[in-house]
């Protein structure tokens, strides 16, 4: 017999939780699948835990994704990515894990088919339990409703005890509860503060980095902990007319020189540009910026100093993103995150490399216009707006562990703003959380590097002399909570976040005592 029955949220210990606890959630409980009416006419909202430990565990996550959406499961929102120890049956590799939010109208036996069916076409069978699995996955909330049968029991029954479970869980909603499903998600479980309350007394964030939980992003072919130290992006301009270096580095010869220079004086990752986006420069076209662009990248991938190293190329345009990724890029910069290519992100999301979603308002033509230099609070709105962008971005298949956001300093920005953003990116990361958690732990870029306005307060009027005040800026972002800084001088900037990064770690260690 099909039991039905009201449960309402009302645990107010939840920041917005009060507003909703008129939300009904259903409890939906039975005996066996056979016996109880799917539910197939209204789209239901569904959280998938993912986890893998065989083979290519990200091109595991990958196929499993694509098969979901293939077979009525749509993706909405992703987690961060998590390398984890093995729980249970420890003698085994370590598993990646992560949790996505998605849209189906299959009902929860259906779904469960479904995802045991992917699990199959993927290689997975019936071994030790908790043993090694190239995909497992598992069904955390289903809409508002309870469910339990012989094979299927909504939500899992051992969230609560999962870190691994739970952190990707949490990243997938926002630290403001903004909706009803989230609000009955929280209240389906027994904590008092719900999953908030889960994740704190599993140690929340002090976890991560600790008791074999780490957040990782897959990058080139390793998976890159970004809180282990500041990552330095080395900038090379084949542009001729970039307000720093303009027409220096055009020639073959002359590039791979300056990466070389920059690679022995530090610096993790080079970012390659040939299109100029200065205020006010031109567009090229498509052929234009591959002609300059090709040539230098095919060089520099062939450099026996850049083993280890990554390859950044900084285009708006999606047929650049795909020409230079075949050629040996590891990830695309855009610095109108999807805006000035409509196809942008959807390439981007076929190509399965990192994606660096940049605030900037209009074009280069455009960006310093007075309409887009018009904020009430600018890093308010700078993480509403790049949130927006980045929530696009993953609708059209790129995972939120695959994509780095930067606040754009000098990009439809002026003095104030620019030195507000660096002064401010907790709060940038803060605003963005309330939306998505996921969002707010990516890595962060800045590149505030020779720019204008240090101009403006230095007196500085050539860009090589702005270097000691572009020290003073990235200094200031890593302390803020920057991960990789974007610079064209190596060297001297390397030895400041080196020494950011030495005070944030004593820093760590008095809070741990």
């Amino acid at each position: 017999m099909n039991i039905f029955k009201k449960f309402l949220p009302t645990k107010a210990g939840i920041s917005g939780l009060k507003k909703y606890s008129g939300a009904s959630c259903l409890a939906f409980l039975h005996s066996a699948p056979d016996t109880t009416v799917e539910i197939h006419s209204q789209e239901q909202e569904v959280v998938i835990a993912l986890g893998s430990n065989v083979g290519d565990r990200i091109n595991n996550f990958n196929e499993a994704l694509r098969l979901m959406s293939k077979l009525g499961i749509h993706v909405r929102k992703h987690g961060c990515l998590y390398e984890s120890e093995p729980a249970y049956y420890t003698d085994q590799p370590r598993f990646l894990n992560s949790a996505i939010r998605a849209a189906t109208k299959l009902g929860p036996h259906e779904l469960l088919g479904v995802l045991k069916k992917i699990e199959r076409e993927m290689g997975r069978t019936d071994g030790i339990r908790y043993g090694p699995r190239p995909i497992d996955l598992d069904i955390l909330f289903y809409g508002k409703f309870k469910v339990f049968s012989d094979l299927l029991t909504v939500p899992h029954e051992r969230i609560s005890e999962r870190p691994f479970v739970v952190a990707p869980l949490i990243d997938l909603l926002g630290s403001a509860i903004d909706s009803d499903i989230v609000a009955c998600w929280h209240s389906l479980l027994s904590d008092p503060d719900g999953l908030f309350g889960v994740w704190e007394k599993l140690g929340g964030e002090s976890l991560i980095g600790r008791e074999g939980l780490k957040r990782v992003f897959p990058i080139g072919n390793h998976l890159w902990d970004w809180s282990e130290k500041t990552t330095v992006m080395g900038i090379l301009n084949l542009t001729p007319d970039s307000f720093s270096d303009g027409g220096m580095f055009q020639s073959v010869d002359a590039a791979v020189s300056q990466v070389r220079l920059m690679v022995s004086e530090g610096a993790d990752m080079i970012d390659i540009g040939a299109q100029s986006t200065r205020p006010m420069a031109s567009r090229i076209s498509v052929g234009e910026e591959l002609d300059g662009l090709i040539p230098v990248l095919e060089a520099v991938v062939k450099m026996p100093e850049m083993e280890g190293k990554l390859i950044s190329v900084d285009t708006f345009y999606s047929d650049v993103a795909s020409e230079a990724v075949s050629k040996g890029a590891h990830l695309i910069n855009d610095v109108s995150a999807g805006q000035l290519d409509p196809k942008m992100h959807s390439v981007v999301a076929n190509l399965n490399v990192p994606y660096v979603a940049m605030h900037m308002r209009g074009d280069p033509c455009t960006m310093q216009s007075s309409d887009n230099l018009q904020y009430d609070d600018v890093c308010m709105q700078i993480a509403s707006e790049l949130a927006s962008r980045v929530r696009d971005a993953e609708l059209s298949g790129i995972p939120a562990w695959r994509i780095i956001t930067d606040p754009g300093i000098g990009f439809s920005k002026n003095l104030e703003h620019n030195l507000d953003i660096l002064m401010r990116l907790p709060a940038i990361r803060a605003e963005m959380a309330r939306t998505s958690l996921a969002i707010s732990h990516a890595p962060l870029l800045i590149g505030p590097s020779r720019k204008r306005f240090l101009s403006e307060i230095c007196n500085r009027p050539t860009a090589a002399e702005r270097d000691p005040a572009t020290i003073a800026s990235i200094t200031a972002g890593i302390l803020g909570g920057a991960n990789i800084v974007r610079v064209h001088n190596v060297k001297d900037n390397l030895d400041a976040a080196k020494l950011c990064d030495a005070m944030l770690k004593a820093k760590g260690r008095k809070t741990q005592a």
